[in-house]
């Protein structure tokens, strides 16, 4: 799901639809849009006269240098031919909003936008990888299941150098998955370095985010449950809700909770999810503000699965993964066994605008209810359970499978 990992849930609005991110500003230019475009297409000096020089002063920035540089730049560049108002415009907004540093910040052109949207259905084009920046460097968060890049071998971790031969050392998160995503059957190639630079050739496929997954394994006189995870899209709520009064049914004793390579989404899923294993008005996640205020998500359910149970995490968990682990954590002392998670614990919110562009911007940092920051540090496993480098060793590896999953190992083991 080539994205930032970060997965929308709407909030109602009279003016503007509002989503709420988990997972991640052109104001004064926005406001200056609707005189704009209305001769976008007219020759520049009408730009001009839609400008009040007094209006667009803002504290100590006076935005006449503004449109001499446009106006410079209409006037004198060399290749006339290839320049857009349009492109022009949206190219100030981006170039204002990722001044702000933030990778999780950012700007969608309409048809960016669209893309981004179509996302949060759980259908789009791609290889099916989560890919975010640490570090400054392109990273994937995770590759999902049974798409182009898992089929490859593609894992959480790994360093994306080039895409079609193209360094990513300054490209934009968004810049990527535009190169990267295209028609269905057509390729791409992905410089991949995990220790060593290798080139994987893959072809776009239509990407299906997968939900959840169930099975049992029988531990002497326990039956263990084990749900994976995959994703917090918009139909992972009813496909947990299924597998979990599946798991009541059963009769099941124990429960392992697979959140591995799990790159999060929405933030009431991972909240209404806690429910089902913490009372009411227990804190599942904080949010903390750049004043310092902070706002509490408190559980609404009556946690029905009190069977004890342990959490599988990894370098590819992330944002709803993340809060609900350390909810689970913090709340009732569940293990969380294997890697440290990824570290993605701000805010983002998206508005929508009327041409059809939008901006995601960071208003707050995840805290878990002990207060433990989330965001670039990540949640650290209670018992580490590191998966083998070796290549030879990796093949025979089998994510889910006992006997062949060291860290699921670990989990029965414990659960016995």
């Amino acid at each position: 799901m080539e994205s930032e990992n970060q997965i929308l849930q709407p909030e109602a609005s009279r003016t503007k639809s509002k989503w709420r991110l988990v997972v991640l500003v052109g104001v004064l230019l926005i406001g200056l849009a609707v005189g704009y475009f209305i001769g976008q297409y007219e020759p520049s000096p009408v730009v001009a006269r839609l400008i009040n020089k007094d209006a667009v002063k803002y504290k100590d920035i006076d935005f006449e240098l503004f449109w001499q540089v446009w106006d410079k730049l209409n006037e004198k560049y060399v290749d006339k031919g290839e320049l857009s108002n349009e492109k022009m415009f949206y190219g100030a907004i981006a170039g204002m909003v990722n001044s702000a540093g933030d990778p999780y910040t950012t700007f969608f052109e309409p048809v960016e936008s669209k893309k981004f949207q179509e996302e949060i259905s759980g259908s789009f084009g791609g290889v099916g990888l989560e890919l975010s920046k640490k570090n400054n460097v392109l990273t994937v968060v995770s590759p999902l299941k049974g798409t182009p890049a898992d089929k490859a071998g593609i894992k959480a971790g790994d360093k994306v150098v080039k895409i079609n031969g193209k360094s990513t050392q300054e490209m934009s998160v968004d810049e990527a998955v535009n190169l990267i995503r295209g028609k269905k059957g057509t390729k791409v190639i992905l410089s991949i370095s995990n220790g060593e630079l290798r080139d994987y050739e893959l072809t776009r496929d239509t990407i299906k985010i997968p939900t959840v997954d169930l099975k049992y394994f029988e531990e002497g006189s326990n039956k263990i449950a084990y749900m994976q995870i995959y994703s917090f899209n918009q139909n992972v709520e009813s496909e947990f809700n299924k597998a979990a009064q599946d798991i009541i049914k059963s009769g099941a004793t124990r429960l392992i909770l697979d959140l591995r390579n799990n790159p999060g989404g929405l933030l009431d899923s991972a909240i209404n999810m806690a429910g089902w294993f913490l009372n009411r008005g227990q804190i599942v996640v904080m949010e903390q503000f750049g004043d310092g205020t902070r706002n509490e998500f408190k559980s609404n359910g009556n946690g029905l699965l009190k069977l004890p149970t342990v959490i599988l995490m990894n370098g590819g968990s992330a944002s709803a993964s993340e809060i609900l682990a350390g909810a689970l954590h913090d709340n009732r002392g569940i293990k969380l066994v294997g890697e440290k998670s990824f570290g993605k614990g701000s805010v983002q919110e998206l508005e929508n605008f009327s041409d059809g562009s939008s901006l995601k911007v960071t208003i707050a940092k995840w805290l878990t209810p002990n207060g433990i920051s989330i965001s670039e540090k990540g949640i650290e496993a209670d018992i580490k359970v590191m998966l083998p480098e070796d290549p030879k060793e990796l093949e025979a590896l089998v994510i889910g499978e006992k006997g062949k999953d060291p860290q699921l190992d670990k989990a029965l083991e414990l659960l016995r």
